[in-house]
Protein backbone atom coordinates (compact mmCIF):
# COMPACT_ATOMS: atom_id res chain seq x y z
CA UNK A 1 0.00 0.00 0.00
CA UNK A 2 1.16 3.53 -0.79
CA UNK A 3 1.14 6.31 1.83
CA UNK A 4 0.96 10.11 1.63
CA UNK A 5 4.76 10.32 1.64
CA UNK A 6 4.94 8.15 -1.47
CA UNK A 7 6.44 5.32 0.53
CA UNK A 8 5.15 1.81 -0.06
CA UNK A 9 4.59 -0.71 2.71
CA UNK A 10 4.28 -4.46 2.27
CA UNK A 11 1.84 -4.72 5.20
CA UNK A 12 -0.52 -2.24 6.77
CA UNK A 13 1.12 0.05 9.31
CA UNK A 14 -0.20 3.29 10.73
CA UNK A 15 0.80 6.32 8.60
CA UNK A 16 2.52 7.77 11.68
CA UNK A 17 5.32 5.25 11.17
CA UNK A 18 5.53 5.12 7.39
CA UNK A 19 5.14 8.84 6.64
CA UNK A 20 7.64 10.07 9.24
CA UNK A 21 10.98 10.89 7.67
CA UNK A 22 14.11 12.82 8.58
CA UNK A 23 14.00 16.11 6.70
CA UNK A 24 16.91 18.55 6.58
CA UNK A 25 15.05 21.56 5.15
CA UNK A 26 13.79 23.73 8.01
CA UNK A 27 12.10 27.12 7.90
CA UNK A 28 14.13 28.63 10.75
CA UNK A 29 10.97 28.97 12.87
CA UNK A 30 11.54 29.08 16.61
CA UNK A 31 10.05 26.21 18.59
CA UNK A 32 7.96 27.00 21.66
CA UNK A 33 8.58 25.38 25.02
CA UNK A 34 5.09 23.85 24.79
CA UNK A 35 5.98 21.99 21.60
CA UNK A 36 9.54 21.09 22.60
CA UNK A 37 8.52 19.76 25.98
CA UNK A 38 5.67 17.78 24.41
CA UNK A 39 8.40 15.92 22.49
CA UNK A 40 10.38 15.34 25.69
CA UNK A 41 7.18 14.21 27.41
CA UNK A 42 6.56 11.61 24.70
CA UNK A 43 10.16 10.41 25.09
CA UNK A 44 9.68 10.13 28.86
CA UNK A 45 7.13 7.35 28.36
CA UNK A 46 9.41 5.08 26.34
CA UNK A 47 9.94 1.57 27.73
CA UNK A 48 13.20 0.78 29.52
CA UNK A 49 14.79 -2.15 31.33
CA UNK A 50 13.82 -2.12 35.02
CA UNK A 51 12.20 1.27 34.33
CA UNK A 52 15.69 2.77 34.54
CA UNK A 53 14.94 5.56 32.02
CA UNK A 54 18.62 6.15 31.14
CA UNK A 55 18.03 8.92 28.59
CA UNK A 56 18.90 12.56 29.25
CA UNK A 57 18.26 15.40 26.81
CA UNK A 58 20.51 18.47 26.65
CA UNK A 59 19.21 21.17 24.33
CA UNK A 60 19.56 24.68 22.97
CA UNK A 61 16.73 26.50 21.25
CA UNK A 62 17.23 28.74 18.25
CA UNK A 63 18.35 32.26 19.27
CA UNK A 64 19.31 31.03 22.77
CA UNK A 65 22.88 31.75 23.94
CA UNK A 66 24.01 28.11 23.58
CA UNK A 67 22.58 27.47 20.10
CA UNK A 68 25.83 28.44 18.36
CA UNK A 69 27.78 26.17 20.72
CA UNK A 70 25.54 23.23 19.82
CA UNK A 71 25.84 24.08 16.14
CA UNK A 72 29.64 24.15 16.45
CA UNK A 73 29.60 20.54 17.71
CA UNK A 74 28.32 19.35 14.33
CA UNK A 75 30.62 18.57 11.44
CA UNK A 76 30.72 21.40 8.93
CA UNK A 77 28.52 19.67 6.36
CA UNK A 78 25.72 19.20 8.90
CA UNK A 79 25.95 22.84 9.98
CA UNK A 80 24.91 23.86 6.46
CA UNK A 81 21.34 22.70 7.10
CA UNK A 82 21.08 22.40 10.91
CA UNK A 83 21.58 26.17 11.29
CA UNK A 84 17.86 26.53 10.45
CA UNK A 85 16.65 24.16 13.19
CA UNK A 86 14.32 25.36 15.92
CA UNK A 87 16.35 23.42 18.49
CA UNK A 88 19.43 21.25 18.68
CA UNK A 89 19.59 18.40 21.16
CA UNK A 90 22.35 16.13 22.42
CA UNK A 91 21.01 12.82 23.68
CA UNK A 92 23.03 10.95 26.30
CA UNK A 93 22.38 7.77 28.27
CA UNK A 94 23.31 6.75 31.78
CA UNK A 95 25.52 3.66 31.74
CA UNK A 96 24.61 2.53 35.28
CA UNK A 97 21.46 2.24 37.32
CA UNK A 98 20.33 1.23 40.76
CA UNK A 99 18.08 -1.79 40.67
CA UNK A 100 14.95 -1.81 42.83
CA UNK A 101 15.87 -2.96 46.34
CA UNK A 102 19.56 -2.14 45.91
CA UNK A 103 21.60 0.91 46.88
CA UNK A 104 24.63 0.29 44.64
CA UNK A 105 24.78 1.18 40.94
CA UNK A 106 25.31 -1.65 38.47
CA UNK A 107 25.99 -1.54 34.71
CA UNK A 108 22.88 -0.83 32.65
CA UNK A 109 23.36 -3.27 29.78
CA UNK A 110 20.54 -1.84 27.70
CA UNK A 111 21.02 1.90 28.22
CA UNK A 112 21.68 2.54 24.52
CA UNK A 113 18.77 0.37 23.38
CA UNK A 114 16.38 2.06 25.81
CA UNK A 115 17.58 5.53 24.83
CA UNK A 116 16.89 4.65 21.21
CA UNK A 117 13.28 3.96 22.19
CA UNK A 118 13.04 7.42 23.77
CA UNK A 119 14.46 8.98 20.60
CA UNK A 120 11.84 7.14 18.50
CA UNK A 121 9.02 8.44 20.72
CA UNK A 122 10.37 11.99 20.40
CA UNK A 123 10.62 11.72 16.60
CA UNK A 124 7.11 10.34 16.23
CA UNK A 125 5.59 12.98 18.52
CA UNK A 126 7.36 15.69 16.51
CA UNK A 127 5.86 14.31 13.32
CA UNK A 128 2.37 14.31 14.85
CA UNK A 129 2.80 18.00 15.74
CA UNK A 130 4.03 19.03 12.29
CA UNK A 131 7.74 19.21 13.11
CA UNK A 132 10.62 17.19 11.74
CA UNK A 133 13.59 15.61 13.49
CA UNK A 134 16.87 14.26 12.23
CA UNK A 135 19.37 12.27 14.27
CA UNK A 136 22.93 13.39 13.54
CA UNK A 137 25.87 11.05 13.89
CA UNK A 138 28.22 13.61 12.33
CA UNK A 139 29.17 15.56 15.43
CA UNK A 140 32.08 15.74 17.86
CA UNK A 141 30.92 13.59 20.77
CA UNK A 142 34.06 14.23 22.82
CA UNK A 143 33.70 18.01 22.43
CA UNK A 144 30.03 17.61 23.41
CA UNK A 145 31.08 15.71 26.53
CA UNK A 146 33.58 18.41 27.51
CA UNK A 147 31.59 21.50 26.62
CA UNK A 148 28.25 20.27 27.95
CA UNK A 149 29.76 18.87 31.18
CA UNK A 150 28.54 15.33 30.52
CA UNK A 151 29.64 13.07 33.43
CA UNK A 152 31.79 10.01 32.74
CA UNK A 153 29.01 7.56 33.58
CA UNK A 154 26.95 8.80 30.60
CA UNK A 155 27.40 7.80 26.96
CA UNK A 156 27.05 10.58 24.40
CA UNK A 157 24.73 8.97 21.88
CA UNK A 158 23.64 11.35 19.13
CA UNK A 159 22.78 14.92 18.24
CA UNK A 160 19.27 15.74 17.04
CA UNK A 161 17.92 18.64 14.99
CA UNK A 162 14.28 19.64 15.40
CA UNK A 163 12.71 22.02 12.90
CA UNK A 164 9.57 23.06 11.11
CA UNK A 165 9.85 21.38 7.70
CA UNK A 166 10.34 23.71 4.76
CA UNK A 167 10.88 23.65 1.03
CA UNK A 168 14.03 21.94 -0.21
CA UNK A 169 14.99 25.22 -1.92
CA UNK A 170 15.99 26.40 1.58
CA UNK A 171 18.81 23.85 1.56
CA UNK A 172 22.36 24.14 0.29
CA UNK A 173 22.41 22.64 -3.22
CA UNK A 174 24.38 19.61 -1.98
CA UNK A 175 21.31 18.41 -0.08
CA UNK A 176 18.40 19.31 -2.35
CA UNK A 177 18.40 16.05 -4.34
CA UNK A 178 18.42 14.07 -1.07
CA UNK A 179 15.42 15.85 0.44
CA UNK A 180 12.61 13.32 0.10
CA UNK A 181 11.36 10.29 2.02
CA UNK A 182 13.48 7.24 1.24
CA UNK A 183 12.33 3.65 1.03
CA UNK A 184 13.29 0.69 3.22
CA UNK A 185 14.76 -2.67 2.29
CA UNK A 186 12.25 -5.52 1.87
CA UNK A 187 10.82 -6.82 5.12
CA UNK A 188 12.13 -10.31 4.35
CA UNK A 189 15.70 -8.99 4.66
CA UNK A 190 15.06 -7.85 8.25
CA UNK A 191 12.72 -10.53 9.58
CA UNK A 192 14.78 -13.71 9.65
CA UNK A 193 12.41 -16.23 11.21
CA UNK A 194 13.24 -18.77 13.89
CA UNK A 195 16.99 -18.86 13.08
CA UNK A 196 19.48 -17.67 10.52
CA UNK A 197 19.84 -20.03 7.56
CA UNK A 198 22.64 -22.57 8.00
Amino acid sequence: MTYASGRKAEYRADPLFVDRWSARAYTGEEISDDILFALFEAARWAPSASNSQPWRFLYAKRNAPDFDLYLSLLVERNRLWAKNAGALVVLVSKKTHIRPGSSEPTPARYHTFDTGAAWANLALQASLLGWSTRAIGGFDSEAARRQLNVPDDYAVEVAIAIGRPGDKALLHEDFQALESPNQRRPLAESVIGARFPA
